[in-house]
């Protein structure tokens, strides 16, 4: 019989909370609406910090939006 291995680094959603600075319901609607993805087990959620990261490394700024700043920098320099 094989096993299944989960994945070490899951979070719960009061550790996604905290880590997020939101409430708990918070990241109860994100998982909801699928911008956050978890595993449902039971009644309760997880996060992989790989999921989390990803989902807040959509909001960080864009490579081209910072090269953009940095244009506009040395311009008025």
């Amino acid at each position: 019989m094989s096993s299944i291995e989960l994945p070490r680094d899951l979070l719960t959603v009061a550790e996604v909370a905290g880590i997020m600075r939101v409430s708990r319901m918070t990241v109860y609607r994100l998982l909801q609406s699928g911008a956050l993805t978890g595993v449902r087990f039971g009644r309760s959620y997880r996060v992989s910090e790989s999921a989390l990261q990803q989902y807040l490394q959509s909001f960080t700024p864009q490579h081209e939006s910072d090269q953009r700043n940095a244009e506009r920098h040395s311009r008025a320099s």
